[in-house]
């Protein structure tokens, strides 16, 4: 019995003792010796975004004459949609639909589905052009994503999907705007969910690594679903720190003593 109870209770201090959680744990972009340099220099990748169904897109068109295009600019009938932020955007900007169309005033469906912000600017300009306007109305066409909306899960301090008034985006800044990744979760493998025309994918990436920068999936996208795994030290309810783990040692260590006599003595 006696052995046994040693046996145990030297596994227990094993695990408990290498369960606290580092600093390469939850230090974001560290070099883990893939940057030779003392100044750090990382490219960062980001790609053109290409509309999806389901965006909302803010349309505004500007001309010589401002009461000409006054049609075109839903948005400007009321000044206060823009501080009313997404549900006011919801209302007055244009949905792509499941066929990957706009109803744009007058020019009637307008398929963006897959185009860039600057293919549509163009592609509506040119429209206008051709059904409405002439060559010298110096037309000006802007055209924005209605806020960058996304979806952060797991161990995070503030979940739910939440939205930025922002052109990029990256990882870090998305969760630093849900509180940031709890002391708990896991860094080293952030899980993207990202919409695409056949369906979704999961990607992976590593926010403790500089590396990272240089992901596809380091800048998000609008729909994008970003999920926090917790540490394994936290599924089997270790503590964070070496205190609390010598805390749980000494809980342990005083239940099993207390067991060992309790039954010897019967």
């Amino acid at each position: 019995m006696t052995k046994r109870l040693l046996l145990f209770i030297c596994v227990s201090i094993s695990i408990l003792s290498t369960s606290c959680i580092t600093n390469k744990d939850v230090v974001y972009l560290q070099d883990k010796g893939t940057v030779l340099n003392d100044s750090i220099s990382i490219r960062e990748l980001s790609k053109p975004y290409r509309v999806q169904v389901n965006d909302i897109l803010s349309i505004n068109v500007k001309a010589l004459d401002a009461e000409l295009v006054a049609i075109f600019n839903p948005v400007s009938t009321n000044n206060n949609v823009m501080q009313q932020g997404a549900a006011g955007l919801y209302f007055s900007g244009f949905t792509v639909d499941l066929h990957g169309n706009i109803k744009f005033p007058v020019l009637g469906e307008i398929n963006v589905l897959g185009f860039t912000i600057k293919e549509i600017e163009e592609k509506v300009k040119e429209e206008l052009i051709k059904q409405y306007f002439k060559e010298t109305a110096e037309l000006f066409v802007t055209v924005k994503l209605a806020g960058l909306r996304y979806t952060v899960i797991g161990e995070v301090r503030g979940t739910g999907v939440l939205t930025l008034f922002q052109d990029r985006v990256n990882i870090i800044e998305a969760l630093a705007n849900a509180g940031d990744i709890s002391q708990t979760g896991d860094r080293k493998d952030v899980l993207v969910i990202r919409q695409y025309p056949d369906g979704q994918k999961i990607h992976h990436i590593d926010l403790t690594d500089i590396t990272a920068m240089q992901s596809p999936f380091y800048y998000i996208q609008p729909n994008d679903i970003i999920m926090v795994k917790p540490l394994k030290r936290k599924a089997i309810g270790a503590g964070q720190t070496a205190f609390q783990n010598l805390t749980t040692v000494a809980s342990i260590l005083s239940v099993l003593v207390s067991t060992y006599f309790l039954t010897r003595n019967l």
